[in-house]
């Protein structure tokens, strides 16, 4: 299992619905330049990334889906950004998400093109690929934050809580198969008919999914220990827009 990351911990219970105010960034330590660079459509560089925090960065998170919800995201050139990234990129996170259409990583966290790293596979889980794309993320180019997000009405979760066979979906769905053997309960009823099961199957893949990075990845659980990044999980409301951090 993950070990507690009682910073990330504390950060969570204060930010209670997981929606934090600007006003917050005096109290994590966040420069005047960085809180503002964390609100504005500014490109990420390289000075910017080296001055963001594990937690800063979970609470840029948090404030970009606070603007989603609010229906005041930020009104970026996107065109500009890509031109000014054209040279280099200094995303501050890395984020795991489901290929579903509803959860668009960028979309639902207010970022813009240079700001984070986002793989996406059906069931948001991690595989040796991603575990690479992860280090690559990281250790590489210096993002500080992974996160893994799932969802709710997730169509993957769904498919391995009724054991679906088809083609290379069953494969697919076999790596979300010990979340659905990881809860218990919910007889006589343990399928995708079940709101209940399928919620519970999806929370749980996401925390096995922070655990199997730690134990697959010495590069990144080194990274984690030192406090050069941090490891959270999150579920994305596709009824209400919001994310909860678990």
């Amino acid at each position: 299992m993950a070990k507690p990351d009682n910073s990330r911990r504390n950060f969570l219970k204060a930010a209670g619905s997981s929606l934090i105010t600007a006003g917050a960034a005096a109290g994590f330590g966040m420069s005047a330049s960085a809180a503002g660079a964390a609100q504005s459509c500014a490109v990420p560089t390289k000075a910017a990334q080296k001055a963001i925090t594990p937690q800063m960065a979970l609470q840029m998170l948090a404030e970009g889906n606070a603007r989603f919800v609010q229906g005041k995201m930020l009104q970026c050139d996107y065109l500009q950004q890509a031109r000014a990234t054209a040279g280099g990129q200094f995303p501050f996170a890395a984020i795991v998400g489901c290929i579903d259409s509803r959860a668009s990583n960028e979309l639902i966290f207010d970022q813009g093109i240079g700001d984070i790293f986002s793989a996406r596979v059906a069931g948001n889980f991690v595989n040796d690929d991603i575990l690479g794309s992860l280090e690559f993320a990281c250790a590489v180019t210096g993002a500080k934050l992974i996160v893994v997000v799932g969802h709710t009405e997730c169509g993957a979760i769904k498919g391995a809580c009724d054991d679906v066979v088809m083609g290379n979906l069953t494969q697919t769905l076999a790596n979300i198969k010990p979340a659905v053997a990881a809860v218990s309960g919910y007889e006589p009823n343990r399928s995708s008919k079940n709101a209940a099961f399928v919620q519970a199957v999806a929370d749980k893949n996401v925390a096995l999914t922070i655990a199997k990075i730690r134990q697959r990845s010495s590069i990144l659980s080194g990274m984690a220990d030192r406090g050069e990044i941090s490891l959270a999980g999150c579920m994305y409301d596709v009824h209400t827009g919001r994310v909860r951090f678990m």
